[in-house]
């Protein structure tokens, strides 16, 4: 007998909506992880600081990115890359993109207003790839290296992965309510036992939709991998009103440090796995 669709095809919206909200423990949960971001995300330096030289320490990039080119570079993440590539999926999937993102945000609010993960909760890192069908989940696997140090953060979304393929996961039905793709969990499982095996040699799990999108798949040669997103960062203006006159005048997507860029996943004609994006 073959497995029944995810409950994200075959339940309605309102049931969709209620397993998403969760109960009250699950609530006061998500609020810590929001809570965490958001003071990360507005306090001075500390503790993205700090997850900066751990990347650095890993060889992910040489210089620090300034705060500015943080900003600047999340902006254009999610309006270059994110948006287009998700919109697009979900529209192939036939599925209404806002109605979506309303699932993802009652699920974990906190995965959804840090686009680089710098400021997040490991949980909160690990919650955002358990929820998105990824294109290539590189990037947030190499961030959960700088975010949780000693292997901690990739061990225990190897944890959170079994039990999802087992059925026995504590957010088995939120989850479920989000995720269409009933094998996701078991390619993703797969891909995170490779990356620990060898971060250098695994192969890209990739997502169709962006693969088969030259506009897109060009996109993700910058912004698919951590190291990658970070030496475009350092390609925008360090001063605020240089900055923000980048973000109104660019309409399109250039990233110059691309010449200097040697990057395994930078390369996303070589085939697909089916999936999302970040």
């Amino acid at each position: 007998m073959p497995p029944s669709p995810p409950a994200r095809l075959r339940e309605s919206p309102w049931r969709l909506l209620r397993r998403t909200v969760g109960d009250a423990r699950a609530i006061a949960g998500k609020l810590y992880r929001l809570a965490y971001a958001l003071w990360y995300l507005l306090a001075p330096r500390g503790e993205r600081q700090r997850r900066l030289e751990r990347a650095r320490s890993l060889g992910y990039l040489e210089t620090f990115p300034k705060r500015t080119q943080l900003i600047a570079g999340s902006i254009d993440m999610f309006r270059f890359f994110i948006i287009p590539a998700a919109d697009d999926y979900y529209r192939s999937k036939h599925f209404s993109f806002g109605f979506h993102q309303l699932l993802r945000f009652l699920d974990d609010p906190a995965s959804m207003i840090d686009a680089t993960g710098l400021s997040s909760h490991p949980d909160a890192i690990i919650g955002h790839v358990m929820q998105v069908v990824h294109a290539d989940p590189v990037y947030d696997l190499q961030l959960l290296r700088c975010v949780a140090p000693d292997d901690a953060g990739l061990a225990e979304l190897e944890r959170q992965c079994r039990e999802m393929v087992e059925g026995r996961h504590p957010r088995q039905a939120s989850i479920g309510a989000i995720v269409e793709d009933p094998q996701y969990h078991a390619r993703l499982l797969d891909y995170v036992v490779a990356f620990r095996r060898d971060p250098d040699r695994v192969e890209p799990m990739l997502r169709a939709n962006v693969v088969h999108h030259p506009e897109l798949a060009d996109i993700a040669r910058t912004f698919g991998s951590f190291p990658t997103t970070m030496r475009y960062f350092h390609t925008l203006p360090r001063n605020p009103l240089r900055a923000a006159w980048h973000i109104l005048r660019s309409r399109s997507f250039h990233d110059p440090s691309r010449e200097s860029t040697n990057d395994p996943h930078e390369t996303i004609a070589n085939g697909a796995e089916g999936g999302a994006a970040r």
